[in-house]
């Protein structure tokens, strides 16, 4: 099976900062593949990279099986970027500005025109086509620019932080978007800062820092290895929560935490002590109105592995 993204040693300096050291990457076709990071980890630099902006200065990378160095114009042809800010022309309409992408593809006017009202009907952009760009909503735009980077059936998306800005319900939309270009089996590579978007789309991360990648898995393997499970209960009579931290207490050994008043949680080291924990609970009579057994979140599992918060990071701009 030929990958749709390969980097082997993929290393890029400026100056003396070693921006990307020695990335491996191997994303398969249809997937949504995660790329993390603080600020100056390497990610923008990584897509940079590989959609041919910049050329490495050690290693090799390919997509869809094309060099992105020797088969530069061929790798264009198939690829789309979209950045943190929209790229759009805010005095032409939304149909427009796809239409005026269609033709800079090369696409016959006819066929351009066809494309622009198949995108906006797919990106719920129908009504707003015959509006100006500017009049249109932050959510609005991200959508088109998400739209115009389809135009020409790109087989490999690139989205680097695609949501900034955006507020949560804006930014669920937007899932929805990248969700169904990875449906119809096109490969995306998703950089982003928001831990929630790459547990909710990413099948598979790679966690970048300091130009490395330093952990990779599907967000349940990066979860198992950071750390423990945790216990989380709330019982139905919060008169009985003294009782419920004494089983918690016996099961995993150590103190359990106040989530709330009314709520309890616990560490622990394996499965079979959520069962013990719910058979305890069952011979006390303890009903529970939740009862759940979590992984540890991405946001844990980031800080756990990077050590230190994204905002203490350097800012990652042209030497990211």
């Amino acid at each position: 099976m030929t990958l749709a993204i390969e980097t082997e040693g993929l290393v890029k300096t400026f100056g003396s900062t070693r921006a990307v050291d020695g990335v491996d990457l191997a994303v398969r076709p249809g997937q949504i593949y995660g790329v993390l990071g603080p600020n100056g980890a390497g990610k923008t630099t990584v897509i940079r990279i590989l959609a041919t902006l910049l050329r490495p200065d050690a290693g090799r990378a390919s997509v869809l099986g094309r060099d992105v160095v020797r088969d530069a114009d061929e790798v264009r042809r198939r690829i789309s970027l979209t950045g943190q800010f929209a790229s759009l022309d805010e005095d032409l309409t939304g149909e427009e500005n796809l239409v005026m992408f269609g033709r800079l593809l090369d696409a016959p006017k006819a066929e351009a025109a066809a494309r622009a009202r198949e995108l906006l009907d797919e990106f719920d952009l129908t009504d707003a086509g015959a509006l100006r760009v500017r009049t249109y909503s932050g959510g609005m735009r991200r959508r088109l620019d998400l739209a115009a980077s389809l135009i020409g059936r790109p087989g490999v998306v690139f989205l680097d932080e695609p949501t900034t800005g955006l507020d949560p319900g804006k930014r669920e939309e937007l899932w929805r978007m990248v969700r169904s270009i990875a449906d119809r089996g096109d490969t995306v590579l998703l950089t982003t800062q928001y831990m929630e978007e790459a547990d909710a789309l990413a099948d598979e991360i790679s966690v970048i820092d300091q130009g490395r990648v330093i952990a990779r898995g599907s967000p349940p393997e990066l979860k198992r290895l950071v750390g423990r499970q945790t216990v989380v209960v709330r019982p139905k009579q919060s008169s009985r929560i003294a009782e419920v931290a004494a089983i918690l207490r016996g099961v995993a050994g150590h103190e359990p935490r106040t989530a709330s008043r009314e709520v309890l949680t616990v560490t622990v080291d394996a499965d079979t002590q959520f069962t013990d924990v719910v058979r305890h609970l069952d011979r006390a009579g303890i009903e529970s109105a939740e009862l759940s057994l979590r992984l540890p979140s991405l946001d844990e599992v980031f800080l756990t592995l990077v050590g230190r918060t994204a905002e203490n990071g350097t800012q990652e701009g042209e030497a990211a």
